[in-house]
């Protein structure tokens, strides 16, 4: 068995790395490949967007909306996927599903801020599920099917008149 100490890429997988400005013979002597002259040739030099003095692209372009960087993001599933998900026998629908169980069963990648129902596709099973939010499609759809759906989105407080 090889030792950590003693492993090292395979034959022929690693190339050696470019010495630059090291004589005539090596190819790439004297210029090191920058060509002549120029802002381009010396170091130090980032020059990424930048159009001659002509205003660049990317401050040319309008500035659209607002991103708000305390927005919360979800993960959205559909009754379908939990319908076909009891189908293939990776949830059960006789226990309560949340958020862990849905990852765990392969529905989500990953749980984000939170998981919302939506209400694409028909449910057959009757469901004890625990989500974020849903859409209102959604939550008569689970309710149709006789089960019971908790959502555990904070109800928004009524403004204080004044």
């Amino acid at each position: 068995m090889t030792k950590l100490n003693e492993l090292s890429p395979r034959e022929g997988s690693v190339k050696g790395r470019m010495r630059v400005g090291r004589g005539p013979g090596s190819g790439k002597g004297k210029t090191a490949g920058r060509g002549v002259k120029g802002q381009k040739s010396r170091s130090g030099v980032a020059i990424a967007g930048f159009e001659g003095g002509q205003m660049p692209l990317h401050m040319r372009m309008p500035k659209r909306g607002f991103n708000n960087p305390f927005a919360k993001e979800f993960a959205e599933v559909n009754l379908w996927r939990i319908e076909q998900a009891i189908a293939a026998g990776k949830l059960d629908a006789k226990k309560a599903i949340d958020a862990d169980v849905l990852l765990a069963a392969g529905v989500i990648r990953r749980k984000k801020d939170g998981v919302k129902l939506l209400g694409k596709g028909e449910l057959k099973s009757k469901l004890d599920i625990t989500v974020w939010s849903a859409t209102e499609g959604a939550r008569k759809a689970v309710e149709a099917a006789g089960g019971k759906l908790t959502a555990t989105r904070p109800e928004k407080a009524e403004k204080a008149e004044g």
